[in-house]
């Protein structure tokens, strides 16, 4: 038996045709990384003022989701919350509705993961794929190839996709069955919030001890301490700055771990402490009284 091909990969190993829902910070980048490789990549356009600007960059686009979709062999989607992901694909009106057999949904948007099941189960009798394919980096890290991704689904489908998520991720990783992608990015982004909220109590700490903040962020950076959320409070540059840097993506990206460790009855321990002090909740995600 000869093995299934890579997804949309044509029998002379030609472009791919990739529908793209969602642009912004991060999808555009994966869209130049697509086209860059050869891929046929259509993009979603809804506002008149944003289609001019989509020919100027020399994008091909459409402006609904049917016609973005209908042709390609697979469809990415990174918009920004659960809810969107959620009115977008799912539905009469929705990418899942209007995707071909044989097609796969790569959905690359933080969310709850059970939405993830709700995109299989909407899927499955349309013969389409889907792969809960978690991010974790920034435009920087899509421009060198580098996006960290968490994959969960079928590691068979993955193995036929990775060839397109090769072109703007490393390490592409496998960590089990739909929904698991979504919570290896919640535990994480829970790891990362905490770690930045302990760099801003270690630098109220060191001032209390008569250390000025430029010089405890250099210092730290070179010892057991160092962390990914110390670079982060290192290079905003000051406390002060973080919140604005982060603090409403990495909100919404907490409430859903609460609330996915609450309706799991897990405990968040440590971790959930952190999340709940006032270096966090004030000084990271911004919060008020």
């Amino acid at each position: 038996m000869n093995p299934e091909p890579v997804v949309g990969q044509h029998p002379s190993g030609g472009r791919v045709k990739i529908g793209f829902v969602g642009a912004g910070r991060m999808g555009r980048p994966i869209v130049d990384r697509l086209r860059a490789a050869g891929h046929e990549v259509t993009v979603l356009v809804r506002r008149p003022e944003a289609r001019a600007a989509a020919e100027a960059d020399g994008l091909t686009w459409a402006a609904t989701l049917a016609e973005t979709v209908q042709e390609a062999d697979a469809v990415f989607v990174v918009v920004l919350t659960d809810e969107q992901v959620r009115s977008v694909c799912l539905g009469p009106e929705g990418v899942l509705a209007a995707m071909r057999p044989g097609a796969t949904l790569v959905q690359h948007t933080t969310s709850h993961p059970a939405t993830a099941g709700l995109l299989a189960d909407a899927a499955a009798p349309r013969g389409v794929g889907v792969l809960d394919a978690a991010l974790s980096g920034g435009p920087h890290d899509i421009a060198a190839g580098r996006l960290t991704l968490w994959v969960g689904g079928d590691e068979a489908l993955l193995d036929r996709t990775r060839a397109l998520l090769d072109t703007y991720a490393a390490p592409v990783m496998f960590v089990g069955g739909l929904g698991n992608g979504q919570r290896v990015k919640l535990v994480n982004n829970a790891l990362f919030v905490a770690q930045v909220g302990l760099a801003v109590d270690a630098v109220r700490l060191a001032g209390s001890l008569g250390i000025d903040e430029p010089a405890i962020l250099a210092a730290l950076q070179h010892g057991s301490g160092a962390s990914r959320g110390l670079s982060v409070v290192a290079g905003g540059g000051s406390v002060e700055a973080v919140a604005g840097r982060i603090g409403a993506l990495m909100l919404k990206d907490v409430n859903v771990v609460r609330a996915v460790a609450h309706g799991a009855g897990a405990d968040l321990g440590i971790l959930g402490t952190v999340l709940a002090s006032d270096a966090v909740e004030k000084k990271v995600l911004g919060q008020a009284e």
